[in-house]
């Protein structure tokens, strides 16, 4: 049916026009003809001068030069604009839409195609519009995955470097047999063992999260109680709080909130969270951890009271190596991808995490979807 409409607009459409604009121009000059011979006849005195001289010229063209063609002649004449015209819509809007793909192609993709016409050609600069949006939107989309990359091979490489330089440096100095005596051997050796494991824990937390991002990381889910698995954390954590003098408030819900979900991964995601808290909320004394139930939905909210995230840096807190600048200089031995890493096992398992931080609480609010 389309088709057919097109063939109708395109090739049948334009004839017609022309057939038309034909016959307009042969009854215009068959009606010039008429009333000026009947004028001759009839009212010759009452003619205007400038009409009998265009006739005189008329005449002495026909009679000395083309004859009858002068009729055909005057007829394409009127029948031309006439056609445009009735074409000017189409014209105009093939001609924009040529005139615009052209400043496209040559690198302006903020144009977009205006038409008047309310057919095909529309639908046409529309799809074309659409389309360079779309290139629009996937060119911005590649600088910021370039840019993206590019911040990540800095970071990568700073945090890489660090750990590096420092268990260079000091196997150096065993090396080189700069050391007083064993207490100092050790010394040195145990820096460098911890520099490693900082290493370690990076190099896994990344290739971690690029399978993540990737979606090459396959959950194991099964159906468990999300407050007795909250309740096994933190049981495991006591030595932690201990040392960290951080004293842990829970609020569990008595709803039995089943979930299903990746257990390890799940753990490690609230691990991250709660050690994050102690981190970064040891100031507040205490973590306050909070269950319930909200419609179809299972909420956990982990909540410290130290220093508040600044407003600016709330909306990055997910991003990965991302630090904000009243930790970014801490030697807390963590990679700088445990808030990436859990955002992405959160949005894995289908639920999403937010932040809310101010002068009295900073509060990760996790929501899952129940069974």
């Amino acid at each position: 049916m389309k088709n057919k409409r097109i063939l109708f607009e395109y090739a049948f459409k334009p004839i017609i026009y022309f057939i038309i604009s034909g016959l307009i121009g042969v009854g215009t000059i068959y009606v010039i003809y008429s009333k000026l011979i009947n004028m001759y006849i009839d009212n010759y005195s009452k003619i205007p001068r400038f009409i009998i001289s265009s006739v005189n010229i008329f005449l002495y063209i026909k009679n000395n030069f083309l004859g009858n063609l002068i009729y055909l002649i005057l007829i394409i004449l009127i029948v031309i604009p006439i056609y445009l015209l009735l074409m000017k819509k189409k014209i105009n809007g093939i001609s924009e839409i040529i005139n615009t793909t052209n400043i496209m192609a040559n690198g302006d993709l903020n144009q977009t195609i205006q038409t008047e016409s309310k057919d095909e050609i529309e639908e046409l600069a529309n799809n074309i519009n659409s389309i360079v949006s779309q290139l629009r939107n996937i060119t911005i989309e590649e600088r910021r995955a370039q840019q993206t990359k590019t911040d990540l091979i800095t970071n990568v490489s700073h945090d890489l470097r660090t750990p590096l330089t420092s268990i260079i440096g000091y196997l150096g100095l065993i090396e080189e047999d700069k050391y007083k005596d064993e207490v100092e051997l050790r010394y040195y050796t145990t820096i460098a063992y911890e520099k490693s494991k900082n290493l370690n824990i990076l190099i896994n937390d990344l290739f971690e999260l690029t399978k993540m991002q990737n979606n090459t990381i396959r959950l194991d889910k099964i159906d468990i109680n999300l407050v007795e698995l909250l309740g096994q954390i933190v049981s495991q954590f006591e030595y932690e709080f201990s040392k960290e003098n951080v004293k842990v408030r829970t609020d569990f819900s008595e709803d039995r909130l089943l979930v299903n979900v990746d257990p390890s991964k799940l753990v490690r995601a609230f691990e991250n969270l709660i050690n994050n808290a102690m981190k970064y909320g040891n100031d507040g004394e205490y973590i306050d951890l909070e269950t319930r139930k909200q419609d179809n939905m299972a909420i956990v909210k982990i909540i410290n009271y130290g220093e508040p995230i600044p407003s600016l840096d709330l909306p990055h807190i997910f991003d990965r190596f991302y630090r904000v600048e009243k930790s970014r200089n801490r030697n807390d031995g963590g990679s700088g991808l445990g808030l990436a890493i859990t955002k992405n096992i959160i949005d894995l398992h289908g639920g999403s995490i937010e932040v809310k931080s101010d002068s009295i609480s900073t509060i990760f609010e996790i929501r899952l979807k129940l069974i």
